[in-house]
């Protein structure tokens, strides 16, 4: 990939990325008010609009795990439809972005830089934590995207340092977003217990104070700790691999100071989204 130095320094974001294909059926009413999935709609919708049009995008999905961390390589990558119980019109979506095999070279050379082992994959497909949010971010599929799975471990440390890693990229003309859900306890999203609320709303708070305040090696600091957090455990389960990518977009925001530029609820449950730079 041809580096871009003479365009602007593009954020890195955190964005939820809902549930299954949400924006293409009808909400369910399980899923609560469709008010609050068009807000979130219109805040991906945004994205597109508000920032600098990338040369190319790197997603962090939380929807692929590995031993070692893999980015994907197809020239056109297929359609990976990783949910199940949804109408068949959402298995017949398509989003024909072309890839970028030499981002994903790119990608590949600043972790072999950084000490960090990584892998390729050349036939992974864009799964719904890809291509749902870029649907609507980028509708028109002109630029070129490049997945990049997790670590099997989730672990904090490991994922801040593969963002550190990335973050020449931003001055690359390649916007770093991870894709995620700030709160996705499997367990109690359709519970009436209002505890699970309270546990959400006490991590959200946590997380926003989190990445909104101290310099970069406080929350670093913080992000590493976050089983500690009021709320962190009983927000993320069986596994945080939703909160994970938060990790390598914190990362790779280097000093830059983060914001939250999303709040809202999503099946009864508090939900943000974040941005770098």
């Amino acid at each position: 990939m041809k580096q871009v130095s003479a365009g602007p320094r593009l954020p890195a974001i955190y964005l939820p990325h809902g549930a299954g294909p949400w924006p293409f059926m009808d909400i369910p009413a399980a899923f609560g008010p469709p008010e609050q999935w068009e807000a979130l709609a219109e805040y991906l919708r945004t994205i597109g609009r508000e920032i600098a049009q990338p040369a190319a995008v790197l997603v962090v999905t939380a929807h692929w795990a590995a031993h070692r961390p893999t980015v994907s390589s197809a020239a056109q990558p297929a359609m990976l439809y990783d949910y199940s119980g949804f109408p068949p019109s959402t298995f017949r979506l398509n989003y024909p972005a072309p890839g970028s095999p030499a981002l994903a070279a790119r990608v590949r050379e600043l972790l072999t830089l950084a000490g960090i082992a990584n892998d390729e994959d050349a036939r992974r497909g864009y799964d719904h934590g890809t291509f749902v949010p870029l649907m609507l971010i980028y509708p028109e599929a002109h630029v070129p995207v490049v997945q990049l799975s997790l670590q099997h471990s989730l672990d904090p440390v490991t994922h801040l340092d593969i963002g550190r890693a990335l973050q020449p990229l931003r001055e690359e003309g390649v916007l770093i977003v991870g894709s995620g859900m700030s709160y996705h306890n499997m367990y109690a999203f359709f519970s009436p217990r209002p505890r699970h609320a309270e546990d959400g709303a006490r991590f959200d708070a946590w997380l926003t104070a989190t990445v909104e305040g101290g310099d970069a090696d406080e929350r670093a600091r913080r992000l590493a700790q976050w089983e500690r957090a009021p709320g962190g455990l009983e927000s993320h389960q069986p596994t945080c691999e939703h909160l994970t990518p938060l990790f390598v977009a914190a990362g790779a925001a280097g000093t830059d100071r983060g914001r939250r530029v999303y709040s809202g609820r999503l099946i009864g449950m508090p939900v943000s989204g974040f941005q770098f730079g």
